[in-house]
């Protein structure tokens, strides 16, 4: 086992379960071969939006062939209170949304399982109800923090003073629809018992911290319970923490004493596991007649379920971003009779940065200055807020990268100027943001023996190449080559890692293997190489450490738009992102990353709306009938490149976040190219035919 000095970070090999995946060799949570006599649970959905479950008449459900249970509020077993409350199904007789699983089918196929939960008949007591968010609801509160632990509400100097005396002002409000998760990959569970002990197969984003939950709800020790996510498809930040399939496989396969799986529908993704909030957001501009800002003003509407309260960070973005002497942000949550939003994809920088990036856009119409032009003159020294130094800021570098490959030097400012046929054609650009943040985590690095090394840390690839970033850092650590590396992950018995969320897989899985490989290097060295070799390493210390700098990510994106004057048709045929986030550890996953969280801000800008029924409560485009998203004919050329960036604050790797910047100033940027085409102004997404038609040139 001779080091070697070649690096493996900075090349690009293929996915390591590429070949797996693409023969079906990968098993994913509910592909376990090797277990038999598996039963199958189908959810039943409430019907109403509010009320109370007053009877399930089960009898005759029982009854039919291959039913093995029915579970209700009345049957099911009990759980310990939970920390999420939306974990605790089946507890109680309560309605809080429509679509709220309120009983359960256990069956020995999933068509009888099916059929049965479609036969079950469920008599409610049903209550008015209050599910539309509008600006003056009179449910509006103050949360008490903003997604994860920012305050709500922060003011740095005299907003209202310097908007007065302000030469050029923007106040707008723009809205965003709720829009919905659905990785490709739905909720996925297959629960095990023996005896005492659970074992859960789960389309997951983080094995450790579902044991963790897990073994509260079920009053059990952690040890007693096994989680595994070996192969994940997607999540999007829909399966960063334990859903309501994990809970009623566990609960139903305790019950018949047999695996159970469950793999939730289409349109169970629609209600359960969390989506984009609704937003209405106000913001106000001050600037002088140059452009340079003196006051900015963000200020958020959403909502949130009467289950359990989750308030997107939505201008903590604002709080960051530009330099003004006077600055005010706040968040106002409604609770609703809906479904709990969650986590997706950036959530709180994505639509809070549609919002901010339009305005700048106005701001730079209004004062005639360049929209890129314009961003530059407002680039802070230090961070706003906290006046921290920034481990590392390179926006200005991206905005002249990305106008230069854009050839945005040739654009004619005006809007509605430029024809091609019947096609009007304009640019937009808009910057982006997101955190760079790191989780403690824990890894053991081994010396086979035989030859070779096994890596292990409990992390989740949920389709961003994990495996292969993990294997490349292991083999620099070692200073061996990338095929003398194993890297196993997705099982909570490896110990505690950050989730596969928040930007922060790499980063923080990284450190963690970075120091198991590099003490295995040096024990290795230390003793010949001889021998079966093992540590353990563990960074919450390090992690807890890293303070001094604002640790932060940016971008710009650039678009084109075309929009056709009879039919307001609107296409997108050029899009670029520049970015910089630190060293990239493979260009080929990053550009696939980056690119693809554009793709999710172009279909968030054109197609993505969750349109609400109020009469129902509930979403009635819940299927992908209804509910569209970019296609492959949506991304013509789209492209994503970075700039050096060293930072040797931000964790030993120098590497930042890239699985969720890429949607951040996307829609933005798209909408900002639309103004440009038409001159038409929209601030609601998603930019649809009949919000363009009315304002079209003659």
């Amino acid at each position: 086992m001779t080091a070697i000095t070649t690096r493996a970070v900075g090349s690009s090999p293929t996915r390591i379960e590429g070949t797996a995946k693409v023969t079906g060799a990968a098993r994913y949570s509910t592909e376990q071969d090797h277990l038999g006599d598996v039963a199958y649970l189908w959810p039943v959905p409430a019907t109403i939006a509010k009320g109370r479950v007053e009877a399930v008449d089960s009898d005759a459900v029982a009854g039919l062939p291959g039913v093995l249970a029915v579970l209700t509020p009345d049957n099911a077993p009990r759980l310990e209170t939970p920390d999420d409350a939306e974990l605790a199904v089946l507890q109680d007789h309560e309605v809080s949304y429509r679509g709220q699983f309120v009983a359960a089918v256990v069956a020995t196929s999933l068509e009888t399982a099916r059929e049965a939960a479609a036969s079950l008949h469920i008599t409610y007591a049903e209550v008015p109800h209050d599910s539309e968010l509008t600006e003056n609801h009179p449910k509006l509160s103050k949360p008490e923090k903003v997604n994860p632990a920012f305050p709500t509400d922060t003011e740095d100097g005299d907003v209202d003073a310097a908007l007065a005396a302000a030469a050029v002002t923007v106040d707008a409000t723009y809205r965003t629809p709720p829009v919905h998760n659905n990785p490709m990959e739905p909720h996925a569970s297959l629960a095990v018992w023996l005896g005492h002990e659970l074992t859960l197969y789960d389309s997951l984003q983080g094995a450790f911290a579902a044991q963790q939950a897990l073994a509260k709800l079920f009053a059990l020790p952690p040890a007693s319970v096994h989680v595994i996510n070996e192969h994940v498809g997607g999540g999007f930040g829909s399966k960063g923490t334990v859903r309501l399939g994990a809970v009623l496989a566990a609960m139903a396969a305790r019950e018949v004493g047999r695996p159970v799986k469950v793999v939730l529908g289409r349109q169970h993704m629609f209600t359960v596991v969390g989506y984009r909030t609704p937003t209405i957001q106000r913001v106000r501009l001050g600037a002088d007649a140059d452009g340079q800002l003196t006051a900015i003003e963000h200020a958020a509407i959403e909502q949130t379920s009467t289950v359990l309260e989750f308030a997107e960070q939505t201008t903590v973005a604002t709080r960051i971003m530009y330099a003004a002497g006077s600055r005010r942000t706040s968040h106002r949550l409604a609770a609703l009779d809906v479904p709990t939003p969650r986590w997706m994809r950036a959530p709180g920088e994505c639509p809070g940065m549609f919002a901010l990036e339009s305005a700048m856009d106005e701001l730079a119409v209004a004062t005639g200055v360049d929209p890129v032009e314009i961003r530059i003159r407002n680039e802070p020294d230090v961070e706003p807020e906290s006046g921290k130094p920034f481990s590392s800021r390179n926006l200005v570098a991206c905005l002249r990268e990305g106008a230069e490959r854009f050839g945005w030097a040739a654009r004619d400012p005006r809007p509605g100027v430029r024809r091609d046929g019947r096609w009007l054609v304009g640019t937009g650009v808009a910057a982006s943001t997101y955190p760079s943040y790191v989780g403690p985590s824990t890894a053991s690095a081994a010396a086979e023996p035989g030859g070779g090394f096994v890596v292990r840390i409990s992390a989740a690839d949920i389709g961003t190449g994990a495996r292969t970033v993990l294997t490349q850092i292991a083999a620099d650590a070692l200073r061996v080559r990338v095929e003398e590396v194993r890297v196993e992950i997705g099982d909570s018995s490896f110990g505690q890692a950050a989730l596969a969320g928040g930007s922060m897989g790499t980063a923080s899985w990284g450190w963690a293997v970075t120091r198991a490989g590099e003490r295995l290097r040096a024990a290795l060295d230390e003793h010949g190489g001889d021998g079966r070799l093992e540590v353990h390493v563990d960074t919450a210390e390090e992690v807890k450490a890293r303070t001094g700098f604002a640790y932060h990510a940016f971008g710009a994106q650039y678009a084109e738009a075309r929009v056709d004057l009879d039919t307001g048709e609107v296409r997108v045929p050029r899009l670029l992102g520049v970015f910089g986030v630190g060293r990239i550890v493979n260009p080929r996953t990053a550009r696939s990353q980056l690119i693809g969280g554009m793709t999710m801000g172009l279909s968030m800008a054109l197609h993505e709306e969750g349109v609400l029924d109020p009469a129902f409560g509930d979403y009635v485009n819940h299927d992908f009938a209804g509910y569209h998203v970019a296609a492959a004919a949506d991304v013509a050329d789209i492209d994503a490149v970075w700039v050096d960036e060293q930072d040797e604050h931000v964790n030993p790797l120098g590497v930042k976040g890239i699985g969720e910047i890429g949607i951040v100033g996307t829609a933005a940027a798209v909408a900002n190219a639309v103004f440009h085409a038409t001159g038409v102004r929209v601030r609601d997404l998603p930019i649809r035919l009949d919000k363009l038609l009315g304002g079209l040139p003659g």
